[in-house]
């Protein structure tokens, strides 16, 4: 948002101009000849078709040779007749100037504005000779490359303007010889520099240095101008500074303590420049400062200290920095303030009740914070036209706030938060309103009808992702500038004809998903001519049980979200015909081909999610331009193509797990390199897997080639620059050892190479992959001990190791495997800090996220989890040959759930610290030696918050209607349905989690704000 610096610095400028013709006679006796003739010897043309600036009415160059010069527009004289002033702003001139141009024969002048032009010409000599100037402005005029090094002859300057918008201009005006201590060493009159988007490229002592002997000048602006810091303490010496704009520059260093000791000053901006360090607090003190931006300083520290009574500050800006602690009771000191922008920093608590009396607030933003508490009152501000509590962690209802009174307000955005009860139907009431998102919050009840719709502003409205239930409200088809309508994921049921739509004819973006509505799309009474023209259209779970025939005329679609319906039959060719389409998903369907080929269609959809359907076939080949695909659970048999990486060069997702895809993994697919996923799990792939896939680990986070026939050995080919985070090779039939290299892999936190035949002992070599919390070496051929050695280990976040069924011998040491600290002590005791095991890639077109899954066997079931919770930790070294006594350590291990030390050859008793294991929910030690009773935890000791017994109790149940075996492995729609149970068991659990429990547990999600449906599955 724009703070008053800009409304200051335009201020300056024109304060500037009254006080150089305050004492001038703008139009006094006749014009003198050779004036007027200068005048027309400039042979200005003004080119309204190629300029780029908005020009105002009679503003272009169009002087009347028949009426006296003095009464032109934009020229003044003096009582002789000489023309001392020549505003030609902002005149879409495009004529070239050079040194030999009558302007510069105009000995008189004293004030020369030139800004806002198109001369595009190198920047003239010839400005020097106007020696009388007071006031020059030559800001975006059009000008290029280096300053005249004469300009510094212009000794009686007050005001100079040289400033550039680099957006704007094509090359930038730079000072290089002249350089700026140079420019401005005889300029000892300046009052106002404005320099911003000129090339200085100065460190910081030199450009501090050359500014310090102008001790009269008030407004200094040098925004991007390439200036280096620290700021030097030269520059302490104009203590006659009211405004310093600094923004956008690489200063990288501390606002010195300085600053707070300018008498006068009133607006310090320093935006974007690389602050570090601790705002000093006296800055907040300096009793003339009406502007503080700050914003975009990312390792920029401070809290707010009490605030002084009566002070300036009237726009505060202080967004993406380290900003942090809780506001101040005394904020309401700040009666004068407007503007207080505050989003992306680290504040917390309540909003205090101050803000109530911010009387002339005109914007707010504490958006991604993590405020919580209550909403305090709006009311009393009533020029409020911004407001954004997005992102906190806010509770309570919205009802404080007297809405009807903020009859100004334009945009307001309550969304991620934690707020209930009902929506006051007032806030839809608001005359001036334009944007409302309460998304993602747990507001409930119908929207029931409101006021003045016909005259209502509002054009985006997103209520998705609340538990508002009822009728489709039908208010909303009056609200006639609606362009955005996103509704989805709430309890919304009904029939909605899609015809009914047709009265909202500017509706742009429209999202119905996941609610319980029924869509009628079938209707032939839709008239083209008043039916919205979509780019975004999301109705996922809305009972299609085929392709809307109104998307065939949708030509300008970028998002389609068609997911989890009843559609049948094949995918349509029509449906590729939008040419701005990036975003496809037709998942969880019942599609069984295409019409055509994907290989033939000419289409830019970048984002392709077909997963869960009937397709068969070939893999489709996707357009270049494709960055994610997902086409897995079809019915897809063939070969991957053996030059598949060339389709796949910036693809950063790619699925085709649980298809019959055979044959080998090409090596062209090492040639993608965009990959952050790779997840061809669940086939019927076989041969060795290409050593460059590991080569890869440098830039993929996932490699997921579970469930196949893959042989050979895993390459000891790992970057040195690994980035694996995921790495599942199990149940294969792969040999040898495990690579060295892959302790590399530091990020490394699921590995899985269990099931296969692997010879080798116990790789102590990745013992400092500190974020390991899933190892999975099961059913191999691993044997020898596991003793210390001097192989004391990390591992502190592990929670589930599993050495199953392999040939390891000797005493068991647990010790020498680090800490286990997750196994000790539950870091997640606050149930809505708790997350999955998932991967997410945020680079990569908007996030790519996958989600971890892993099959454990407990209680003699092998299962999958499709959720990896960080407080599920298990321990299994059934089937080997471990001896000697069970480890007293085991003891410590008070969050295990599940134990087994089954089939070793363990001797003496059962330890007693085992009666310690409170959580244990799983224990087997049978075909052992050993002495006692397997004594579990008594009910008083299970005071377990997450409640295990009840999740044993629902997974059981699933699990036991999932020994219908037959439906599980030969019938998609059942097991997904399946899946579906063991997700909705969870839910129960954490319902915190609702947002992210899928159907599928290993599907991975694209994370696009902005679009139809952020929900991929």
């Amino acid at each position: 948002m724009r703070i008053l610096l800009l409304s200051w610095l335009l201020f300056s400028s024109y304060f500037a101009i009254f006080l150089g013709i305050s004492n001038l006679v703008l139009v006094s006796g006749q014009c003198r000849n050779d004036q007027k003739q200068l005048l027309l010897d400039l042979n200005l043309t003004s080119s309204s078709d190629l300029f780029i600036y908005p020009i105002p009415l009679g503003k272009l160059m169009k002087w009347n040779q028949a009426m006296e010069c003095c009464s032109w527009d934009g020229v003044s004289c003096d009582g002789g007749g000489h023309v001392i002033g020549l505003d030609l702003s902002n005149r879409a001139i495009s004529s070239s100037i050079d040194g030999s141009s009558s302007l510069f024969r105009l000995q008189h002048l004293q004030r020369l504005n030139l800004a806002s032009n198109q001369f595009m010409t190198a920047f003239p000599a010839g400005f020097d000779k106007l020696e009388n100037l007071s006031y020059l402005n030559l800001s975006n005029a059009g000008f290029t490359g280096q300053i005249p090094a004469k300009i510094p002859r212009l000794t009686r300057l007050i005001t100079l303007d040289l400033s550039t918008d680099p957006f704007l201009s094509g090359e930038p005006l730079k000072l290089e010889k002249p350089n700026l201590e140079m420019l401005v060493q005889n300029l000892t009159r300046l009052r106002f520099l404005y320099l911003d988007g000129v090339n200085i490229s100065a460190m910081g002592n030199e450009w501090c240095r050359a500014l310090s002997p102008l001790t009269e000048l008030q407004v200094l602006s040098m925004s991007n101008c390439y200036l280096s810091g620290p700021i030097h303490s030269s520059l302490s010496k104009l203590q006659s500074l009211s405004v310093i704009c600094l923004d956008y520059n690489n200063l990288s260093a501390s606002v010195p303590q300085f600053f707070a000791e300018f008498p006068n000053l009133t607006s310090l901006s320093l935006r974007s420049t690389g602050l570090n360090g601790r705002l000093p607090d006296e800055i907040f003190q300096i009793p003339t400062l009406q502007t503080l931006d700050l914003s975009y300083n990312m390792l920029l520290k401070g809290s707010f200290p009490n605030f002084p009574l009566n002070a300036s500050l009237q726009a505060l800006a202080l967004s993406s920095t380290k900003f942090g602690g809780q506001i101040p009771e005394s904020l309401d000191n700040l009666g004068r303030l407007t503007r207080i922008e505050l989003a992306g920093c680290n504040f917390s608590g309540p909003i205090p009740k101050a803000v109530e009396k911010l009387t002339q607030l005109v914007s707010l933003d504490f958006s991604n914070n993590n405020f919580s508490g209550p909403i305090p009152s709006f009311s009393s501000s009533r020029n409020l036209t911004n407001l954004s509590l997005a992102h906190n962690k806010l509770v309570g209802t919205i009802h404080s706030t007297d809405w009807s009174s903020l009859s100004k307000l334009e945009d307001a955005d309550l969304g991620d938060n934690k707020l209930s009860g009902t929506i006051p139907p007032t806030l839809f009431g608001i005359p001036s309103l334009q944007r409302l998102d309460l998304s993602h919050n747990q507001f409930n009840g119908s929207i029931g009808d409101f006021h003045d719709k016909a005259s209502s502003l509002l054009n985006t409205l997103d209520l998705s992702n609340n538990k508002l239930k009822g009728q489709f409200p039908t208010p909303l088809f009056e609200l006639r500038g609606l362009e955005i309508l996103h509704l989805s994921s709430n309890n919304f049921s009904g029939l909605i004809p899609m015809n009914a739509f047709q009265n909202l004819g500017n509706l742009l973006s429209l999202d119905l998903s996941h609610n319980r509505l029924s869509i009628d799309a079938t209707a032939t009474n839709i008239s083209l001519l008043s039916f919205p023209t979509f780019t975004g259209l999301g109705l996922a779970s809305c009972n299609l049980t085929e392709f809307p025939g109104f998307l065939k005329n949708q030509s300008s679609l970028m998002y389609l979200d068609l997911s989890n319906n009843h559609i049948h039959g094949k995918i349509p060719d029509w449906i590729w015909k939008p040419i701005d389409l990036l975003r496809l998903n037709l998942s969880d369907n019942f599609l069984v081909g295409f019409e055509r080929p994907l290989k033939n269609i000419t289409s830019s959809v970048q984002i392709i999610d077909l997963h869960v359907n009937q397709l068969q076939g070939e893999i489709p080949i996707p357009t270049l331009d494709a960055t994610y695909l997902d086409y897995s659970d079809n019915n897809f048999s063939s070969v991957l193509p053996a030059h598949i990486g060339d389709s796949l060069q910036r693809v950063s997702f790619f699925s085709i797990s649980n298809n019959n895809i055979h044959g080998s993994i090409p090596p062209s697919i090492c040639s993608s390199t965009s990959l952050r996923v790779l997840d061809l799990s669940n086939n019927s792939l076989s041969g060795p897997i290409p050593q460059c896939l590991f080569q890869m680990s440098g830039s993929l986070g996932v490699l997921d080639l579970r469930q196949n026939n893959l042989s050979g050995i895993i390459s000891d080919t790992f970057s040195k620059s690994c980035k694996l985070q995921t790495l599942k090779l199990d149940q294969n039939r792969l040999e040898g050892k495990v690579p060295k290299s892959l302790g590399n892999c530091k990020m490394l936190e699921v590995l899985d190479i269990g099931n296969n035949q692997i010879n080798d002992s116990f790789p102590w070599h990745l013992k400092n992959i500190a974020k390991l919390h899933v190892l999975v070496l099961r059913s191999n051929k691993f044997n020898g001990h596991i003793d210390c050695s001097g192989n004391n280990g990390g591992w502190s976040m592990l929670q589930i190791f599993d050495l199953a069924s392999n040939n390891f011998s000797g005493k068991l040491h647990l010790t020498c495997l680090g800490t286990w600290d997750a196994m000790q002590h539950n870091p997640y005791s606050n149930l809505l800090e708790l997350k999955h095991l998932h991967f997410v890639d945020s680079g990569s077109g908007g996030g790519t996220r996958y989600q971890d899954a892993i099959t454990i066997t407990t209680k003699g079931l092998e299962l999958e989890l499709v959720k990896i919770l960080p407080v599920f930790t298990s321990i299994d070294i059934s089937w080997n040959n471990f001896e000697g006594p069970i480890p007293e350590v085991i003891g410590k291990f008070k969050e295990l759930h599940g134990l087994n030390f089954s089939h070793n050859a363990f001797t003496g008793p059962i330890p007693s610290s085992f009666g310690n294991l409170r959580e244990l929910e799983s224990l087997d030690l049978s075909s052992n030696s050993l002495r006692g009773k397997e004594d579990s935890p008594s009910d008083s000791e299970t005071g377990s918050i997450i409640h295990w017994n009840h999740l044993s109790i629902e997974i059981g149940f699933t699990f036991g209607l999932g020994i219908i075996i037959v439906p599980l492995i030969y019938w998609k729609r059942w097991r997904i349905w399946y899946f579906e149970r063991i997700d909705l068991a969870l839910s129960r659990l954490f319902p915190h989690l609702g947002r992210e429990t899928k159907k599928h547990g290993r599907r991975a999600k694209q994370n696009q704000r902005g679009g139809p449906s952020n929900d991929w599955d």
